[in-house]
């Protein structure tokens, strides 16, 4: 009697349940390798972000307020100006101008890196809206002892020069405003530039690909907010790009990118309350903001304000025309003293 043999296989290397162990073991390696390239990464930019303070240190002083520490940088005496960046920058933006030195000839210039910006704190359990960032600022101009200041913002900073007139109208002097941003737009930047100030996503993104990101289209990006005009020798030589890239002042960066629309939204709407004296500044061929929407705009809807539109200028008016940039911030402080001594005369 035959037997038949009957073979008994191994399983299938292509079966079912050996794919998906085949699969877990992929995802799991390459989790286990994303992750550590992550945190080589993190570990690269912290160590940058480093070396930049080390090579660029607080040049200024410091002052508290409810634990939130304000750097600014102060020279001169006389009549007092106080100085805003835009989006990104952070002091020394005013001070590779020239502007800084120039208005500290005749007057007391305090210039200050905003919340998140340089060597301010930016506690993240505050919303730092224009009003937010005014408010911190204006109780370090109080501890400073610092009255009627003739207010400068360039591009972000004329929102929260205005958001500081528009809420303390008895102490500020007067304003200027220089490629400012007045009036909600739709805006392209708002949706790239935003991610890093989600949480949790953006932590990761500024502690691995945004600073790189950054690093490769920081050239384009610099000579597009000095177009048509040449980027300045001096700027190019000496503005930190290395502090602009710190995960602290990305998501800085990043949150005011987010803000701005919904900022301009609500300070447009009370635009009238202004009543000290206003010069708005534009570059005549901005590509960052839209001059005849904007500067134009607001001029119109101000009409004691006053407007100088610099030909040949972009976003960086205050690089190309410094002299031009203290010439007007000297007549809004005469224009403010002699409002200033009308008001007794008025008040009889």
């Amino acid at each position: 009697m035959k037997h038949r043999r009957t073979a008994v296989s191994a399983p299938s290397s292509s079966s079912p349940s050996s794919r998906r162990r085949h699969a877990k073991s992929v995802i799991g390696g390459a989790l286990l390798a994303s992750a550590a390239a992550l945190g080589a990464a993190a570990l690269v930019t912290r160590s940058r972000a480093r070396k930049a303070e080390r090579a660029h240190p607080p040049r200024g002083r410091f002052v508290e307020i409810d634990g939130v520490r304000v750097h600014y940088l102060e020279r001169g005496d006389g009549p007092v100006v106080v100085l805003l960046h835009g989006n990104g920058a952070m002091v020394e933006d005013y001070e590779i101008s020239g502007v800084l030195d120039l208005a500290a000839r005749d007057h007391r210039v305090i210039a200050f890196d905003r919340p998140g910006f340089g060597y301010t704190d930016r506690p993240r359990n505050q919303l730092w809206t224009p009003t937010a960032q005014a408010e911190l600022l204006h109780r370090a101009l109080t501890q400073l002892g610092i009255k009627r200041p003739i207010v400068v913002g360039h591009s972000w900073g004329t929102l929260v020069a205005l958001a500081l007139a528009l809420e303390h109208p008895t102490d500020v002097g007067g304003l200027v405003l220089l490629s400012g941003y007045y009036f909600p737009t739709a805006r392209a930047d708002v949706v790239l530039l935003s991610p890093p100030a989600i949480p949790i996503v953006g932590d990761v993104m500024r502690y691995t690909i945004s600073p790189l990101i950054g690093r490769l289209s920081a050239p384009k990006l610099i000579r597009k907010i000095f177009s048509p005009a040449p980027v300045t020798r001096r700027f190019a030589a000496e503005f930190p790009v290395e502090l602009m890239l710190r995960p602290s002042q990305i998501r800085a960066s990043a949150a005011d990118t987010a803000l701005m629309i919904p900022a301009a939204e609500a300070i447009s709407k009370r635009l009238g309350e202004l009543v000290m004296p206003i010069a708005i500044m534009a570059g005549e061929e901005d590509e960052i903001v839209d001059v005849a929407r904007q500067s134009e705009r607001l001029h119109k809807e101000l009409p004691a304000s006053e407007l100088r539109l610099v030909a040949g200028t972009g976003h960086m008016v205050h690089h190309m025309s410094p002299r031009d940039v203290v010439d007007l911030i000297r007549h809004t402080e005469r224009r403010a003293s002699e409002r200033d001594a009308d008001l007794p005369k008025a008040a009889e």
